[in-house]
């Protein structure tokens, strides 16, 4: 049996949270000290420590801050395909806009 890892929004960011605090810990600063290095309120990253909540400009600062910025720009660079066929059919479609509305 294959074991599926669905995962809510929540729970990603939780994960990212935890990622975070890893390379910060690596690094050896405080929650402080990143905070000041990112240019954010030391209680916004305390709070996205504990919690995953943050805003995107405040996540891509601190992405800067911990030289990750480049992860972020691959974030949905390229679609994920299911098979040949799906990209031998797109070869030279640009999309322009989206077909469904939910």
């Amino acid at each position: 049996m294959i074991a599926v890892d669905v995962l809510n929004s929540g729970e990603v960011a939780m994960r990212i949270a935890a990622r975070v605090k890893a390379r910060r810990l690596e690094l050896d600063l405080t929650q402080e000290g990143l905070a000041v290095r990112a240019g954010i309120k030391f209680a916004t990253y305390r709070r996205f420590e504990q919690t995953g909540e943050i805003s995107l400009k405040g996540l891509l600062q601190i992405g800067f801050a911990l030289n990750a910025l480049s992860e972020f720009d691959a974030l949905f660079a390229q679609r994920q395909y299911q098979s040949l066929d799906e990209v031998l059919n797109e070869q030279g479609v640009t999309r322009k806009r989206g077909r469904k509305n939910e």
